[in-house]
């Protein structure tokens, strides 16, 4: 497993729930995980061959659905420790990329306003997360006898503490922008 390709952890953790296509992984990424981590079918692909290679994963038998035909991957034994290594790994990276701070960070070089609608826009992508994030916990709530779905349930709450963290500083900022 390539050291810094975090694609394949992602990947081998969600092989370690079930059985899935590329497009599916794809699917899983655009869903909850895409809150703090993104992956494009540019990198998951290359992932998927790399780990078949190295015995990480392996094809199930191809199955035809509507004339397209979906090749289902599973997490091998090799696999299942790779990600056991990961998680017991201590050193982990936490990157923060938002490209709104780093237009505000450069905000001087144009209008105030402009800088307060990119926060604005920014908020408002925060509110419609928030607002899936709060039906996952809701949903979550009812299983978290199934040791995965805690799991699950400590990522969403992180989110959502997060979000409701960021419309503060929304509201701190443009008020500090529009006053100041």
């Amino acid at each position: 497993m390539a050291k810094d390709r975090k694609i394949d952890v992602v990947i081998l953790g969600l092989l370690s729930h079930e059985d899935l296509t590329g497009y599916d992984i794809k699917k899983r990424l655009d869903g909850a995980i895409g809150f703090f981590w993104k992956g494009s079918f540019g990198n998951i692909y290359p992932a998927l061959t790399a780990m078949e290679k190295e015995g990480l994963v392996s094809k199930k038998k191809n199955s035809k659905t509507g004339g397209r035909e979906k090749i289902p991957y599973h997490i091998t034994k090799q696999g299942i420790k790779a990600l056991q290594a990961w998680l017991q790994e201590e050193q982990t990276s936490n990157e923060l990329r938002y490209e709104t701070l780093l237009k505000l960070y450069f905000g001087g070089a144009a209008d105030r306003s402009l800088a307060i609608r990119n926060i604005q826009i920014f908020e408002e992508d925060v509110k419609c997360n928030l607002t899936v994030l709060n039906m996952y916990k809701d949903n979550l709530e009812k299983v978290l006898d199934e040791e995965d779905h805690i799991f699950y349930y400590l990522t969403v709450t992180f989110g959502i503490d997060t979000y409701e963290a960021y419309l503060k500083w929304c509201a701190k900022a443009k008020k500090l922008l529009r006053d100041g």
